[in-house]
């Protein structure tokens, strides 16, 4: 692990609160759990979480979490199960936890339950991240007429992140009808951020409607909207490396470029077929030369290029992983032999073997 920093730097100020005895204090080991967790560490987390003599509520929210941002929901549900057993009731914050970490693992009638029993047991009224938990828990698992009744059904007028929610579910299942519905009401709103309208256009693009994505464009130029670029970036040897779609710029860009060709070939080889679906309006070959610049290919083909074999590679991404991308990297694990984690908006992807933890549900 030297050549990955994150870790490292999660081991050296684990190793210093030991020092300076700092273990007993509740709130500073809960700071370890939760770093852990959110280095991709998530089974250290855990064994420092079993070791603690007292756990604050926030504790319990930080391993729950951390189970629940890797798609371990099953662990997540039955960790949630045991603090329900215990004395240290559950906050607001412990059901977002839950409710998400049900979504990440598609456990629907669970997710359920638990936004009723916040409720009803624990008399705690539920907040906007509550209701886009919720959404996304149903529009996930492809119950998008179920989320949208639930969202007319909301005591509040649904806020960005709930519609937001019901428009990237979608597009994961590819509904015209609604996710029109949920961005009619999305951009009364007026969000900041170009994303929204990106994924309506990603919607028509994948239903052809070719007027309806320019339509969206220029409504995003006179706005003044810009798409986030996809931004990935890589810990070596204590220096991030940032790399964006596309991008040139990087000292190491040819043999960067020249790798990912070979690395492509490779994985065809294997299996791997280019998912050209989110790319439209160019040709065949150009579509894939665009796939292929990705900015979690470069920064995976940079790892792989700059550390030995065996090492785990960590990348953290800023957007949700492609479908092209995440069917790559499954298969770039395999032909590799390396474990391959992948922080992206929403939560961790764990490659290795040619599979992902996320079981294809993300």
């Amino acid at each position: 692990l030297a050549e990955l920093s994150v870790l490292r730097q999660a081991k050296w100020i684990h190793g210093l609160v030991m020092r300076t005895c700092l273990d007993k204090n509740v709130f500073v080991m809960t700071a370890l759990v939760d770093m852990y967790a959110k280095c991709g560490a998530v089974h250290t987390a855990r064994k420092l979480f079993d070791m603690m003599d007292e756990r604050h509520v926030t504790t319990w929210n930080a391993m729950i979490d951390g189970y629940g941002t890797h798609g371990f929901g099953k662990a997540a549900v039955e960790l949630f199960g045991e603090m329900r057993k215990g004395a240290i009731k559950p906050n607001d914050i412990t059901f977002l936890c839950i409710i998400s970490a049900c979504s990440h693992s598609g456990f629907v009638a669970e997710g359920r339950r638990y936004f009723t029993t916040m409720m009803e047991d624990y008399g705690l009224e539920p907040s906007m991240d509550h209701y886009g938990a919720m959404v996304d828990l149903l529009g996930r698992a492809g119950r998008l007429d179920e989320a949208w009744d639930f969202i007319q059904e909301m005591p509040i007028e649904a806020g960005i992140n709930v519609l937001g929610a019901m428009l990237g579910a979608c597009k994961i299942h590819k509904n015209v009808k609604l996710g029109e519905k949920a961005a009619n009401k999305l951009f009364e709103l007026d969000p900041e951020e170009g994303g929204y309208h990106v994924l309506l256009a990603n919607i028509y693009a994948m239903a052809s409607m070719w007027d309806k994505v320019a339509e969206v464009r220029s409504k995003m130029e006179k706005k003044g909207l810009q798409k986030t670029p996809g931004c990935s970036l890589v810990d070596l040897r204590n220096e991030v490396h940032t790399f964006y779609s596309g991008s040139t710029n990087h000292p190491q860009s040819k043999k960067i470029y020249a790798f990912i060709n070979t690395l492509i070939d490779e994985i065809k080889a294997a299996g791997y077929v280019p998912d050209t679906n989110s790319i439209h309006d160019v040709e065949d070959d150009v579509q894939e030369q665009l796939l292929n610049s990705h900015s979690e290919k470069l920064a995976i083909a940079f790892g792989l290029l700059n550390t030995s074999p065996g090492t785990t590679i960590h990348i953290r991404k800023n957007l949700r992983v492609c479908g092209d991308c995440h069917s790559a990297t499954k298969y770039i694990s395999l032909v590799t032999g390396r474990e391959i984690i992948v922080r992206d908006m929403h939560r961790f992807h764990h490659f290795q073997n040619g599979t992902c933890s996320c079981g294809d549900y993300w």
